[in-house]
Parts: C-alpha cells; sequence; structure tokens
C-alpha cells in the first residue's frame, strides 16, 4: 500500500476507535490523564506551552493545562489563519475565547503571538517509536518547521487515547518524531534517535 494512503487508512481506523469511546470515559480518561501527567511534564516556569481546546472527540486537556499554569507554565492556543497556516496565542486571564477554525476557540487577535517551548499536539494515532499521524492537514509540522527555522526546537508531547497506538507509523526521514506521547495509561516518553 502506497505511503499516504496507509497513513489515510490508519487514521480512519484510529479515528473510529476514538470516536467509539462513550462520551464519560472520555471525560473520565481525560482526567486521569491530568492526574497522571500535571507533575511529571518538565518545564521551567515561565515556560510557554501549547495545548488546545477539544474538537470532536479529542481528549480535553484543559484541566491538564489549569494544573501546569498552577506550576508557573505560560499558556498559548493555536489559531488557524488559513488553510496553510496556525500561529499561537498567549491565554490571559479573563481573556475571551472566540472561534479559531475547526470548531475550536482560543484567544483572538489582541492576543500576543507567542513561539511555544513546550507543544501538547492533538493526534490520529502514534506507534511506540513517536512517530505519529496528524488530521492530513499538516498545520502542526509546517508550525514545528517554522520554529525550527528560527532555531527553537519546541518538545512535542502528542495527546491521544490508548486506543490510537499503531504498530508502525510510515513517516519519511523530515518527519519529526514526538518527545513523549500522554495517553490514559500515562506519559510514555521516546528515546531519542528513533
Amino acid at each position: 500500500m502506497k505511503f499516504k494512503a496507509l497513513k489515510a487508512q490508519l487514521r480512519k481506523e484510529r479515528l473510529a476507535a476514538r470516536d467509539a469511546i462513550p462520551v464519560g470515559d472520555r471525560i473520565e480518561k481525560s482526567l486521569i490523564m491530568a492526574d497522571l501527567a500535571s507533575e511529571v511534564i518538565e518545564f521551567t516556569p515561565g515556560e510557554m506551552i501549547s495545548g488546545f481546546f477539544p474538537i470532536r472527540t479529542e481528549a480535553d486537556i484543559r484541566p491538564l493545562m489549569h494544573r501546569l499554569k498552577g506550576r508557573g507554565a505560560c499558556l498559548c492556543l493555536p489559531v488557524v489563519l488559513d488553510k496553510e497556516t496556525i500561529i499561537f496565542r498567549q491565554i490571559s486571564d479573563g481573556m475571551p475565547m472566540v472561534e479559531t477554525g475547526f470548531g475550536t476557540a482560543g484567544p483572538g487577535p489582541n492576543a500576543n503571538v507567542v513561539d511555544p517551548d513546550l507543544l501538547l499536539v492533538p493526534l490520529s494515532a502514534f506507534d511506540a517509536t513517536g512517530h505519529r499521524i496528524g488530521y492530513g492537514a499538516g498545520y502542526y509540522d509546517r508550525a514545528i518547521s517554522r520554529l525550527s527555522a528560527k532555531g527553537m526546537v519546541p518538545r512535542l508531547i502528542g495527546v491521544a487515547f490508548d486506543c490510537q497506538q499503531v504498530d508502525a507509523v510510515p513517516f519519511e526521514p523530515h518527519d519529526v518524531p514526538l518527545d513523549a506521547v500522554l495517553t490514559e495509561s500515562g506519559l510514555k516518553v521516546f528515546a531519542k534517535g528513533n
């Protein structure tokens, strides 16, 4: 099977498995993720962490983001600018959230545009070596590439449910693997150089 077709098949299968998780179970698994990861995700207070507000059947990491803020993290959310680009806008207390593309919300145009040090990344599928399949639009890949072009090496933590793991994700040399993935089983850190 060709590379893109295999990725599309894996994406479809793993998203269907995620969609099959009952709503109450998804909420419980999301809260478990916050409990398991809120104290073990390493960062220096003041670092910028990009989270996301859930769409469709994604894990809800807002409780985790709240706890990371309590440990001194600065928070931002991705905002879709056009068919090619997402930027990251900083969240401030009391700031209203607006529609920011793909059915999610985030800070409006008056918020500071920032470069995150750590990205919590939604995904369709992942494997045991840290390779991931996104949703197919390439937003995060291009954002990571832009940060790299600025000399940044953001840490990447995928967020998924256990049912989204596959045996192997097809990847190309330019694909940037995750540093870790967070599921309801905990934070799995990947060895560098895979």
